[in-house]
């Protein structure tokens, strides 16, 4: 709810000229080369701001992925191999591992490194509109469908090895990609809920959602859990508060639905468990805010969305007591009731990511005439000669969003409504 305000910074990357003298031996060649250029320069232009519409960060993604295509599906009949695949070296930065480059000569690294970081371009444009004071119903199902995206993009199972295992947890590490996909799944199930409290759907319902996006994140902290605190640990609080709230959310509203039943002493105990996990969440508020790592720096605890949770099961737990102990008179049970609520609808699944076709510039014809021989070869070319270690790249000059600081109002305390 509110807006999402843990965002890792951008992947770093150095440029990359595509100039392969004796590769491309014809007009047709270069031409793909020069566009390969241009395409990737506005790109990572275009998504160093979130404002930039949706629709020109497609086209130009696509624009880029339909021509890298080029070099790594085999292309020749026989070929199982692109003979292009390794022809250009890249350079990339990963998200939780500051300013030093990982170097692979492999067009598959640079496909997910790019996708890496179209997706998290996804997830800043949503937090863009989610920090309006108003935001319409278009814009809210814009932010649904950026989250689900950025959950659903595809990346590269092909690539070999992991260069950053010394040195921490590439962006490719299947970890940290579980961590993103969870993290944008429960975010794109943060604007259905909201959605669901705001159109006044039922407390059974709510209850459900709510307990299922609390699950979501819970599975984006446990992705985490086998990595370093130090690299990994602001994100995992944030994990962790958005579950025990989510959570707490959810004994809220199921106690709302077992009132209804008259199961006064069933409803009370699961909003003393409430505030018990919201209790836990305010301090992992506290914790995050003041635990140094990659990602954005906010005070969780001062958002509208984590406010008013509280006082509401406060009040309500006070009704139920009351009204216990002037007509039910039930025991209220020592275990919690058990959220086992599955959400009949409402659920959400990421987007399946659909690559783009191969550029009409590339034919066999065309890639025939590439000459492989003269692409430089990757590692080190001389007996006992060691491969030099990439110097850091510059952070990338991200622009900044401004956070509007008014409540908003309606009744989940959501800015998506």
């Amino acid at each position: 709810m509110a807006y999402w305000f843990h965002r890792n910074p951008l992947k770093a990357t150095s440029p990359v000229t595509f100039e392969l003298a004796g590769v491309s031996t014809n007009e047709a060649t270069r031409k793909i080369f020069s566009d390969l250029r241009q395409h990737r320069n506005k790109l990572l232009e275009l998504l160093t701001d979130p404002n930039h519409d949706k629709n020109t960060l497609d086209k130009t993604s696509n624009d880029y992925f339909s021509l890298l295509i080029g070099l790594m599906k085999p292309l020749e009949e026989g070929e199982t191999e692109n003979k292009l695949r390794q022809a250009v070296k890249f350079k990339w930065t990963n998200t939780l591992l500051g300013n030093t480059p990982t170097e692979q000569q492999d067009a598959v690294y640079e496909m997910a490194c790019m996708a890496i970081n179209l997706a998290l371009w996804y997830t800043k444009h949503s937090a863009k509109f989610a920090a309006k004071e108003e935001v319409d119903m278009e814009e809210a199902k814009n932010v649904h469908k950026c989250l689900r995206m950025a959950a659903g993009t595809e990346l590269a199972p092909r690539l070999t090895g992991d260069p950053n295992k010394d040195t921490g947890p590439a962006d490719t590490d299947s970890r940290v990609l579980d961590a993103y996909i969870n993290q944008c799944t429960a975010e794109a199930q943060e604007v259905t809920l909201a959605r669901a409290i705001e159109l006044k759907h039922s407390a059974g319902l709510i209850a459900a959602l709510a307990n299922e996006t609390g699950q979501l994140f819970k599975r984006a902290d446990d992705a985490l859990a086998s990595l370093d605190a130090k690299i990994v640990g602001k994100w995992r609080k944030y994990f962790q508060l958005k579950s025990d709230f989510y959570i707490a959310h959810a004994h809220c509203y199921n106690a709302e639905s077992l009132l209804a039943q008259d199961k006064c002493g069933e409803a009370i105990r699961g909003l003393q468990e409430g505030i018990k996990c919201y209790d836990k969440a305010a301090e992992t508020c506290k914790e995050y805010a003041s635990t140094k790592g990659p990602g954005t720096q906010a005070r969780p605890l001062n958002h509208l969305f984590f406010r008013r949770l509280g006082p509401v099961m406060k009040r309500t737990l006070d009704k139920c007591e009351r009204e216990n102990g002037l007509i039910y008179h039930q025991k209220v049970a020592f275990d919690p009731p058990i959220l086992e609520l599955k959400a009949t609808y409402g659920l959400v699944s990421p987007e399946d990511y659909k690559p783009p076709e191969l550029s009409p510039l590339w034919s066999v014809e065309v890639y025939k005439k590439m000459d492989s021989k003269m692409a430089p070869k990757p590692g080190p070319q001389l007996p006992g000669e060691k491969e030099e270690k990439p110097k850091d790249l510059p952070p990338v000059k991200e622009k900044e969003v401004p956070m509007s600081d008014k409540d908003p109002k309606n009744a989940s305390g959501c800015v998506v409504s």
